[in-house]
């Protein structure tokens, strides 16, 4: 490989980009919207009466989880069609004839849909600060487990495309898997809250480090230490690039 094709990989994202602003309404808002409603339900009438978790109001405490779920949802989805619509329009052999390679594809495909999810995140940070005052206590730390947790979904999203062969299995994985992980992952708790066998039985959840992580990065105490969190999303990250440099490799559920 003699160099990283820049511009195969702007054109990708920017028409990735392009999509996701003319469907503004359903990319964008939608989420804010659905998000909000989850804000109104348990932030303002559940939270107040409810006390406060580890010194955080209840409104703030579930914050990062709200923000999780919308993030591993927006990540997986975004990623996913993104990489489906060329194969369910046939215009995938055009790509895969292009002068770019694998890394020049998903550097097009994922930065694009990690760029959409983060700027949803935004969006939803933004709008939590109409519910509820929050403060963060390590910035940095957020943005990069943000960015760490969204690039790992949209890999995983990529390759959920590529699986998938109708529009209805696009969605399998996302709302019977990632949805029921990020609610029983401690999105709206503690999992230090429950009886001691179900803590143990939590920390088989994945969503769960993800969760604590981005908590401890708001509030700076967590469920599960932060090196844990970190580590176990990385190994997921390199897993899922194993298997995209496997599936370019072999052309398998590509090349038929």
């Amino acid at each position: 490989m003699t160099g990283v094709n820049l511009h195969g990989v702007r054109a990708i994202y920017r028409f990735e980009m392009n999509r996701a602003f003319r469907t503004w309404m359903q990319s964008l808002i939608a989420p804010v919207l659905t998000t909000a409603l989850y804000f109104i339900v348990f932030g303002s009438a559940i939270g107040s009466r409810m006390g406060d978790i580890g010194g955080v109001s209840y409104g703030a405490y579930i914050i990062p989880g709200l923000l999780m779920l919308s993030l591993l949802s927006e990540s997986i989805s975004n990623s996913a069609f993104g990489i489906y619509m060329p194969k369910w329009s046939g215009t995938i052999y055009e790509l895969l004839s292009a002068p770019v390679n694998w890394v020049e594809v998903l550097l097009g495909y994922v930065g694009a849909a990690a760029s959409k999810s983060l700027l949803v995140s935004v969006l939803i940070l933004s709008t939590a600060r109409v519910f509820v005052p929050y403060e963060v206590a390590h910035p940095v730390w957020m943005v990069g487990f943000l960015v760490l947790t969204a690039v790992t979904f949209c890999l995983f999203g990529f390759l959920i495309g590529l699986w998938a062969d109708s529009f209805q299995k696009l969605q399998v994985i996302p709302l019977l898997v990632i949805t029921p992980l990020t609610f029983l992952g401690g999105a709206f708790y503690s999992i230090s809250m429950l009886p001691p066998f179900w803590q143990t039985v939590s920390l088989f959840n994945p969503v769960v480090y993800l969760i604590s992580g981005l908590r401890w990065a708001f509030y700076g105490h967590a469920d599960v230490h932060i090196a844990v969190s970190a580590s176990m999303t990385l190994v997921f990250m390199a897993l899922c690039l194993t298997v995209v440099w496997w599936v370019f490799k072999t052309g398998h559920r590509i090349r038929r």
